[in-house]
């Protein structure tokens, strides 16, 4: 049996902290074979760096994905391919810079992950996410001994009908984006672990991991405001998978949450 832990949304500073301060011990404590961390809100809440991909994969993550904010950050494009174990949303346009997806490997056993963008209530140019989804795991299939999806998406809809669509194909379809744990982790039918969202790895006294105040006061007047990053209640949100090695069947999958302190 191998475990996975993946991780929900980085949110900025607090974010980074609480994942370099638990990580490692977390790791140990529950005997963690890969780790894989959405990165895309790293960077002061939109995006990331360079410096910062490398301060992320040194805390302890094996993998890092990304989201519709992958290019947020000026010069990320000309970053992003000299960083090995990173990679950017599959659906994205061919001519986009960056890895569609990676292989990570320990004791012998052999992890693809790759993410695809939702397109329901999403301002990204994506393709088809259940189409890509298809051609990635036909692609991967000879490639990797097992396969984890990330669906990036705002609609709870299109990441359960995505579940579904894969069951049996692959070992995880995990949701990311929407910042907050779902109640929902489940083995679907046919052996493929499932939760609409992971959570998010940041400061919960917030809104979305943003400062309380001008987000709610942008809802009451429509004005447009900074919104920085909160700091308080952070914790680390992801999902804990048990995976049967032979099969590469998801034998259990649960929320790990994790607070700062």
């Amino acid at each position: 049996m191998l475990k996975l832990l993946f991780i929900g949304d980085i949110v900025g500073r607090p974010g980074r902290d609480i994942l370099a301060d638990r990580l490692p011990r977390i790791r140990t404590e529950h005997a963690i074979d890969f780790v894989v961390a959405n990165g895309e809100n790293s960077a002061a809440g939109a995006g990331i760096t360079g410096s910062i991909a490398k301060s992320i994969l040194e805390s302890g993550v094996d993998a890092i994905t990304l989201g519709d904010h992958v290019w947020d950050q000026r010069g990320w494009e000309n970053e992003i391919g000299q960083i090995e174990h990173v990679c950017r949303p599959a659906n994205l346009p061919k001519s986009c810079p960056g890895w569609d997806h990676l292989i990570i490997e320990t004791r012998g056993f052999r992890l693809a992950v790759f993410t695809v963008l939702g397109r329901s209530f999403m301002n990204a140019k994506a393709e088809c996410p259940f189409l890509t989804a298809d051609r990635m795991v036909e692609q991967l299939r000879g490639q990797a001994d097992a396969i984890v999806v990330e669906i990036h998406a705002e609609a709870t809809s299109e990441k359960q009908a995505l579940g579904w669509h894969l069951d049996g194909r692959v070992t995880a379809v995990l949701g990311t984006h929407t910042h907050v744990p779902t109640a929902d982790a489940s083995i679907l039918p046919k052996g493929t672990a499932f939760m609409c969202d992971v959570g998010m790895t940041g400061p919960y006294a917030s809104v979305l991991g943003r400062e309380v105040k001008p987000v709610v006061a942008k809802f009451l007047d429509g004005m447009p405001r900074r919104f920085d990053v909160a700091t308080e209640d952070v914790r680390m949100s992801g999902a804990l998978i048990e995976i049967g090695a032979s099969m590469a069947r998801a034998r259990k999958i649960e929320l790990l949450t994790v607070r700062m302190g």
